[in-house]
């Protein structure tokens, strides 16, 4: 059994920050590729962010580039999104993703393993 815990969602201004953590638990020897989603009301579910098993390889969306870095710590088995410059658009909540797969993964269906989300809520 896999299991993630997002923390770090909340309600911040525009312009503000907030930096997301994903702490997997139980089999994390099968967990390589991890990726953010997010989905808004009445909006699909979006690939954020995605980062490789060593963390050498990150991937994002063309919204959040620029903005959000995707980062992870193996000895802490912990995977982090830092989101800067936020904005009203960005309000959604925030999936953590993880696959076996070594590389980078960008699709959705490609992903083993989902948290329950964290909301976050940015205000004009």
């Amino acid at each position: 059994q896999v299991q993630l815990v997002e923390s770090g969602g909340g309600l911040v201004q525009a312009g503000g920050s907030l930096r997301l953590s994903c702490a997997p638990s139980g089999r994390t020897s099968r967990l390589n590729a991890m990726g953010w989603f997010r989905q808004a009301p009445g909006k699909e579910h979006e690939l954020v962010a995605a980062i490789n098993w060593s963390g050498g390889n990150t991937a994002y969306a063309a919204s959040v580039k620029g903005r959000f870095t995707i980062s992870r710590d193996n000895a802490k088995n912990t995977v982090y999104l830092q989101m800067n410059s936020l904005k009203p658009e960005d309000t959604a909540v925030y999936y953590c993703a993880a696959a076996g797969a070594l590389g980078i993964v960008t699709t959705r269906d490609k992903y083993d393993y989902w948290g329950q989300g964290t909301q976050v809520t940015v205000s004009s």
